[in-house]
């Protein structure tokens, strides 16, 4: 019995540090992405997943139309949003 558990007992580690140190820090990055998303609002400034600076025009349930310039304004999928402007 107390073999067994010394055989899976470095595996256990292997798991819980992996767990820590990768899937949790992930998880709440996400969470935060998915609020500021849901945050964004006509006049945000943001960074493109892409690179490009723009302003929020409009947010719509799965797209975002934004501002590139005075007269372009294009629409872009939420996910493709990498941070705001603050």
């Amino acid at each position: 019995m107390q073999q067994t558990i010394g055989q899976f007992l470095p595996l256990v580690l292997l798991i819980a540090i992996f767990y820590f140190l990768i899937i949790r820090p992930q998880q709440k990055q996400q969470k935060e992405h998915r609020a500021m998303l849901d945050s964004l609002q006509k006049g945000d400034k943001i960074v493109t997943s892409g690179g490009l600076i723009a302003e929020v025009v409009k947010p719509e349930e799965d797209f975002i139309k934004i501002k590139l310039s005075d007269n372009v304004i294009v629409k872009i999928e939420r996910p493709y949003v990498a941070r705001k402007i603050s």
